[in-house]
This record gives C-alpha cells, structure tokens and sequence, in this order.
C-alpha cells in the first residue's frame, strides 16, 4: 500500500519539549538521540561579516544565553575565521554547545589535515558532528566515498567526532544516493518553502513536475526512512526569498518539515532576537497552508534559485 507524502510526513514529525529555562524548542536529532535547538546558529558568510572578532563573540553569545544550542560552522567558513570566532566562544562555552563542522576536502589526507586544523581554531579535542561539505554531482560523490568518508568513519571510531552527516545545497538525486549508501548519522540539505534542488535533471526526473524534484520528496524521505538527523538550511535562499514571503511564514514552512532544526545565518543582533522570538512562538504550518505557499513560490522562484545554487557554496 502506498503512503502518501502528507501521511509520511505527519509519522515522521519531529517530536517537541521547550528548555524549562529559555522556552526553546527542543528536538531529537535522530537516531543520535541527542536533544538540540530547533533553531541553530549559522555560522557562514553572515557571521563572518560581523567586522570584528569581539562582535561575533558577542553575537553568538547572546544566541546561546537565550537557548540555542546548536552552532554551525565550516572549515571553509571565511578561509576558517568562523571557526577560530567559534573557537573564541567554545574555550568557555563547550559543554553547551551541540558542535557542527563541515569538512571540504574529499581527498582522505588533506581531509585528515583539515579536521586537525578544525580542531585547533575550536580550541577543543572533539565535535558533536563532521559533515562531509556540499556534495555536488556524482563523480563528487564517488571522490567523497574513495577519501573523505572513510576518515569521517574513522574519526567517529576513535571519538574525536560523535557523529558524522553530510551536507547538499542543489543536487537532491545525489544526495539521496549517498544517504541510501552510507551509514551517516545526520545530513543537512536545503529546505525551505521553494523546494530549491535539482539543479541538473537526470533523464528519468525531467518529466517530474518541479513540485516533487527537490530535497523535500527525494532526500528527505531517505534519511527519515533510515532515521537520520535532518538539518534544513536556506530556509531564506539566501535573502532571495525574503522579499517573497512573509520571514515568518518561510521560517514556520521549514520548521513545519520532519526536521530537527533550521540552520539560519544572523549578520546583526537584532536578526538573532527575532528568529528567536518566531522559533519559541510559532506554531506548525497546516499542510494545505505549506502546498499553497510552495505552489506561490515554485512558479516564480525555483527556477532561477536552482541555477543560482548549482554553483553555490556558502564560505
């Protein structure tokens, strides 16, 4: 018997406790069990922009007094200032911080030399969480299996990561392929209310209608089926949906999706205590709401995002 996608979803939906202390929501992430922010804290291009080092210091601080947990960064992020300005705050802080980075080389020895130097801008001896760093096409994919996953698993084994996962802005076959394959923890993909993906069809996709050709109905449904974490990001595409939909409506889509949490960059303060705000305060979106608001945005938006995101990689 088929299933349908509103079915599914709705037996996948991600289960909800608020932090006693801050009213953060708070989800599983997974089979890891682990208990993280529904909203996390991006730590790429945004809070690189911050000029100085005391003021993403200050920004990041103040996401976590207020109940985030969850702080996303890179390797990549700003040739590695976000990780040192994360670094800054993890020196006091680590132990109350669920800790993502993403690991870009797919080669097994610089992978090896990029985690190494991770570790040291974090100013601590382990993660929460290693991402394999924006999959592309299938011969990345092929490039990621032959070097960079085999020290992923590794790094799990000797404890210096707790779990591994990886990340995909535009290419959701692939995605789907990779996470039908390997035995990731978590992933994190692009979701957000105009299903961006497929930036190049396969042959079978092309008659697909654009509606069901992004991360939501090809790789999501994967990793929930195999019971991974999933961190939605670009819930905004970056800004370019904003001036779309309504912030709220774009962060209560997402956040509506079987996901732990959204991953938003947050270049000023005022960002920060905002998506805060609607993160404690919004309630989950009914699904004739999220396909009416998909429908809106797919018609003017997903084609030009997905050629936009083709190519895109957040540093």
């Amino acid at each position: 018997m088929q299933i349908s996608r509103r079915d599914f979803f709705a037996a996948a939906a991600v289960a909800t406790q608020l932090d006693a202390k801050t009213g953060m929501p708070m989800r599983v992430l997974g089979k890891t069990g682990v208990r993280v922010s529904a909203l996390a804290f991006g730590c790429g291009s945004r809070f690189v922009s911050y000029k100085t080092d005391e003021d993403a210091v200050a920004a990041l601080n103040r996401a976590l007094d207020q109940g985030v947990t969850y702080v996303d960064t890179s390797a990549s992020y700003g040739n590695g200032v976000s990780e040192t300005r994360v670094g800054m705050v993890m020196k006091t802080r680590r132990k109350q911080v669920f800790l993502a980075t993403k690991v870009p080389p797919r080669g097994a020895d610089e992978a090896m030399r990029s985690i190494e130097a991770s570790l040291k801008r974090l100013q601590t001896d382990h993660v929460d969480l290693l991402h394999i760093h924006g999959l592309m096409d299938e011969k990345d994919l092929a490039a990621a299996e032959a070097g960079v996953l085999k020290v992923l698993y590794r790094m799990r084994d000797q404890k210096v990561t707790r779990f591994i996962g990886i990340t995909c802005h535009a290419y959701p076959a692939v995605l789907k392929t990779a996470l039908e394959r390997h035995d990731f923890d978590a992933t994190q993909m692009a979701l957000n209310a105009a299903r961006i993906g497929a930036a190049r069809l396969r042959p079978q996709e092309e008659a697909l209608e654009p509606l069901t050709r992004g991360f939501e109905n090809v790789a999501l449904p994967v990793a929930l089926r195999k019971k991974m974490g999933v961190i939605a990001m670009k819930v905004f595409a970056q800004e370019k949906l904003v001036p779309k939909a309504p912030v709220e409506k774009l962060v209560q889509y997402s956040l509506s999706l079987p996901v732990t949490a959204i991953v938003i960059g947050m270049p000023k303060v005022e960002h920060i205590d905002e998506n805060i705000r609607l993160v404690k305060t919004l309630k989950k979106m009914q699904p004739d709401e999220m396909r009416s608001l998909s429908h809106k945005l797919i018609a003017t938006e997903k084609a030009s995002l997905d050629r936009y995101f083709a190519h895109h990689v957040d540093a």
